[in-house]
């Protein structure tokens, strides 16, 4: 039993207890399950998918405190919700803001990603943290998370360049990489259809009703960005397929792999010189 136990393995494309030593996985059918390849630490997965969701909601947090930390004196306290316990510009500009000021004058490209991370105030990162642990869940159970984690990052980085080309000087929020999973649950929705679709599309519609609302009513909103992720997300949610169609493989891990190492390495390179500039 005990020799049995040190050879088995969870396959890892579908996650089924297998023998280390079978050619092929008895139930999805990949080649060599066992090589160390394919077992490395891109391919076997969050064991607990909450993990995704907690690492980004850390990481957003993380790099707000940074960005309150570089400047303190700097920081506002004026009594507008909007505007408390906000970050100065100079410091997010350092972190990773984009826009057409960030990329058209100092040619920043990688602020496109980066902006994700970043936000204005406390009521602006609490909004999206809020919205991402709700709709990010769903995301993970009917795309997986490597493909949930995919859709949040490109959504972002497309959403921030659609506002770019629409000439939005300054930007930043995790808002447009939200969208994009709004716009990848609208899609799941309608194309699933039945009791279930057609109860997922409703309530994923509602966000976007309300995002676009609060973008009308509220002055300095990027409702570009917002547009561009959530066009986005249903985009990638179409090529890239659901849990019901398409099981999570191994092109989505390694591109969830690329995603990951282009975020810890573009916002690594914005906390090391941010801090530096600012001594």
């Amino acid at each position: 039993m005990q020799d049995q136990e040190r050879h088995s393995i969870l396959c890892p494309n579908c996650r089924k207890l297998i023998s280390a030593d079978e050619p092929h996985c008895p139930y999805c059918g990949i080649a060599n399950p066992g090589s160390r390849w394919k077992n490395n630490v891109w391919t076997r997965g969050f064991q607990n998918p909450d993990q995704l969701l907690r690492a980004l909601i850390y990481l957003n947090v993380g790099m707000f405190i940074l960005a309150l930390l570089l400047n303190p004196r700097a920081m506002n306290f004026s009594l507008n919700p909007f505007s408390f316990l906000s970050p100065n510009n100079e410091s997010l500009l350092l972190l990773g803001a984009t826009g057409t000021f960030p990329i058209a004058r100092f040619h920043r490209w990688w602020t496109l990603l980066s902006a994700s991370y970043l936000h204005a105030g406390i009521l602006h990162i609490a909004f999206n943290m809020i919205a991402l642990k709700q709709i990010g869940p769903l995301i993970i159970e009917e795309y997986g998370p490597y493909r949930m984690f995919i859709i949040y990052t490109v959504a972002g980085v497309v959403g921030f360049f659609v506002s770019y080309l629409a000439g939005v000087a300054f930007t930043l929020g995790a808002s447009a990489a939200v969208c994009g999973l709004i716009g990848a649950g609208l899609y799941y929705g309608k194309s699933r259809g039945g009791v279930y679709g057609d109860t997922v599309y409703k309530q994923v519609g509602g966000w976007v009703i309300g995002l676009f609302a609060f973008g009308l009513l509220v002055p300095g909103i990027n409702n570009w960005g917002h547009g561009g992720g959530l066009v986005a997300g249903a985009l990638l949610g179409l090529l890239m397929g659901y849990k019901d169609r398409v099981r999570e493989n191994l092109f989505h891990k390694m591109m969830a792999g690329v995603c990951a190492v282009s975020t810890l390495a573009i916002l690594c390179f914005a906390m090391v010189t941010g801090i530096l500039y600012s001594l």
